[in-house]
């Protein structure tokens, strides 16, 4: 498990460190500059021999600054190298303003103008691609990109000749707010981006992975003494193969094989209880419920409606199955306290008389669900159900909850909190899928996970992790039909072995991708619980 910064925290950790004497601000940006550098060589070997060309565009502030270094690193290589500036160097900080004269002892600044871009079109093919430094505008950025760089980021992003050269962004892409990964007026797309210390929050979130291409996080000499300057930072669940799966307090080997000895018995491993739609809807359950017992609940139950109690029977075998048709139904099934955890919501909303959805049988199932204070996940129907009344939904949730919206269930049960997300973003940092993930979960008093390839998991205290499906985790294919009723039985399955609500909803969200990621292209939801045995043993389970 990584860490994540927002751009106030990285500020603090280097003021921290300034602070101290462990390094000056003038040894930050020259690291800055070394890191880059080797991370471009590394990234394209082609730049390792012969002479190149570097385009470097330095803007106002401390990017600025480090892109200066960059250009004189690179001439030192004996590049050839084009330095473009806009502003007014007796407003930079005295660190970029230093390195702005450094650079200028040895090579020209140019301002932003026509002599820009017909430089940038000239054939220089004898030196192999262009590499364009985006030192424009870093972390800091609070206000939408204008001009000129505005006509620069659009004139770079559009030509046609951008085969021809490699651009590579100094701490992330200008544009991009670095706390929430929106484009703030204009984004410059980057093939390789390289940050500092710690990722940034916006690397990973909304756009940013997007226009980040690669990233690339390079040290730049500060250690764990800076860690209080930096409370309350994101956690992003990227576990490496072949390592504890979960690093705090719990191992991948112990959590899944410690006790699967004869002394033991399957309800101590959890009574995990899924509840079932009506027939020609059951599907979802019984998804939900094949995950959540590969998972490694010691029983799983469905509890089925009459009409479709031979449906699921027909499909179930180590699955048990019970039937329940009403609210009271599900309140005798949960006397049973060796029921653990409850997933409700996948496919469960049956028909009213009027053709529609029945509403209000799948509320006062829900109701009845969360009176019983089990560990509870509710997932599509069980959100959806709520939508003209979600205060009727935040009044009976409770601490041991999980729900995991998609955002469509999430803009009908937090309208304003979705509407603030979506609004143009017009300062930085700008509002992020953490802050509305947040909100949400201090609002409905549970832990919330909001989907996507950005999944960000929160709880009520704010403590927050995300889970990217992003960069050399990304598995596009994992958008099927099913994959999320898969990843409500993963969760509902660790609840069920006994797993904080958070950190079965993080754990799960990182194991669905795994799953994906193992299998490949061509993937349908059935073979996500299928293939969870050969990923656990991937990575010591």
């Amino acid at each position: 498990m990584r860490e994540l910064v927002s751009a106030a925290q990285m500020r603090a950790i280097e003021k921290k460190a300034i602070s101290v004497g462990d390094v000056t601000g003038l040894d930050l940006m020259e690291r800055a500059g070394e890191g880059l550098v080797s991370a471009v060589l590394e990234c394209w070997p082609v730049f390792t021999n012969g002479k190149h060309r570097a385009v470097v565009l330095c803007g106002p502030g401390n990017n600025g600054g480090d892109g200066f270094v960059v250009a004189r690193l690179l001439a030192a290589l004996d590049w050839t190298v084009e330095v473009y500036f806009e502003g007014a160097p007796d407003t930079m900080q005295p660190e970029a303003r230093r390195n702005l004269g450094r650079w200028s002892e040895i090579g020209s600044v140019s301002p932003l103008s026509g002599v820009f871009r017909s430089n940038l079109l000239t054939d220089h093919s004898d030196q192999g691609p262009t590499l364009i430094v985006d030192a424009i505008f870093g972390t800091g950025l609070s206000r939408p990109v204008g001009a000129p760089w505005v006509e620069v980021i659009e004139f770079l992003t559009a030509a046609e000749w951008r085969s021809r050269v490699h651009v590579v962004a100094v701490d992330i892409p200008s544009g991009i707010c670095s706390d929430s990964g929106r484009v703030l007026g204009a984004g410059l797309p980057s093939d390789l981006t390289v940050t500092f210390h710690r990722a940034k929050t916006g690397h990973y979130l909304a756009d940013g992975a997007d226009y980040c291409g690669r990233l690339d996080i390079r040290s730049i000499g500060l250690d764990d003494r800076t860690g209080e300057a930096s409370s309350g930072m994101t956690a992003l669940i990227s576990y490496p193969r072949q390592t504890p799966l979960f690093e705090k307090g719990y191992d991948a080997r112990q959590g899944f094989k410690a006790g699967r000895g004869r002394s033991r018995h399957k309800f101590d491993h959890g009574h995990a209880l899924v509840c079932s739609g009506p027939a020609a809807k059951t599907g979802a359950a019984r998804l939900s419920a094949r995950a959540a017992l590969r998972i490694g609940a010691g029983l799983v139950t469905i509890a089925s409606p009459q009409d479709a109690m031979t449906e699921n029977s027909a499909q179930l075998t180590a699955v048990m199955l019970k039937q329940a048709d009403t609210a009271n139904d599900i309140e005798n099934l949960l006397s049973d306290d060796r029921i653990s955890s409850v997933c409700i919501g996948p496919g469960f909303s049956r028909l009213s008389a009027g053709g529609g959805l029945d509403h209000k049988h799948t509320r006062q199932v829900v109701k009845t669900v969360l009176r019983a204070k089990r560990k509870t996940v509710l997932d599509a129907d069980a959100l959806s159900a709520f939508a003209e009344d979600p205060q009727d939904l935040f009044a009976a949730l409770h601490e041991l909850c999980v729900m995991t919206p998609h955002e469509g269930e999430f803009r009908r049960l937090f309208p304003d909190i979705h509407g603030q997300l979506h609004e143009p973003a017009t300062k930085g940092p700008a509002y992020s899928k953490i802050d509305a993930a947040r909100q949400a979960a201090l609002r409905a008093g549970c832990v919330v996970l909001l989907k996507g390839p950005d999944t960000v998991v929160a709880e009520p205290t704010g403590k927050t992790a995300i889970h990217a499906a992003q960069y050399d985790r990304a598995a596009p294919w994992l958008a099927t039909a099913g994959s999320g009723d898969v990843l409500a039985g993963f969760i509902c399955g660790l609840l069920a072995r006994g797993r904080s609500v958070f950190d079965a909803a993080q754990q799960a969200a990182w194991l669905h991708t795994e799953c994906a990621r193992f299998f490949g292209p061509g993937l349908i939801a059935e073979d996500l619980p299928e293939v969870l045995p050969d990923v656990l043993r991937r990575i010591g389970g």
